[in-house]
This record gives C-alpha cells, sequence and structure tokens, in this order.
C-alpha cells in the first residue's frame, strides 16, 4: 500500500468518524516531501477548536500510523460556496 492509501485509510477508519460525529469533515489537498496538508469542511471548517482537532486528532493519528508523514498542516481557505453567497448577500440577492 503506498503512502497515499496509508493516509487515506487512517482518515476514514479513525479521523472521519470523529469529524462527521460533529457535523464536519476533511479533505487532503497534498502530500510532499513527507508534509500532508488538509483543509476541514463541514462545520469543521469554521469551528473555533479546528487547532486543537488538527493537533489532538489528525496530526497525532496520521503521525503515529503513516512514519512516511514528517508533518500534517491545515489549510486555511473560503470555500467557492460561501464567496458565491457573500456575493449575493452583498448584492441584495437573495
Amino acid at each position: 500500500m503506498n503512502t497515499l492509501n496509508k493516509i487515506q485509510q487512517v482518515v476514514s477508519d479513525r479521523i472521519r468518524p470523529a469529524l462527521q460525529g460533529h457535523g464536519g469533515d476533511m479533505t487532503i489537498t497534498s502530500f510532499s516531501n513527507g508534509i500532508l496538508k488538509f483543509k476541514f469542511t463541514g462545520m469543521c471548517s469554521n469551528c473555533p477548536s479546528a487547532w486543537i482537532t488538527t493537533e489532538e486528532l489528525v496530526k497525532n493519528e496520521i503521525l503515529s500510523n503513516v512514519p512516511e508523514v514528517k508533518d500534517v498542516q491545515m489549510e486555511f481557505s473560503v470555500s467557492d460556496e460561501l464567496i458565491d453567497m457573500a456575493k449575493k448577500l452583498l448584492n441584495h440577492e437573495t
């Protein structure tokens, strides 16, 4: 099994169920040179505890179970849906 498949297995088995229990999820955005980058989706994307979740759940699970990963980093971005919603609100298009 290659490294990305190992990562995806850990996410599916150990991380995703906890995130989905809170109305969220995560997406892997890249894996290069031992660095895994991801972003939270759903309710987790706006959660003030995202840093704690990253350190205590995502990072610990990945680093403990996939030795090829050297670091895990959360990416921040605004979804296209949120940008579209903001534009409609600003233009008074509900």
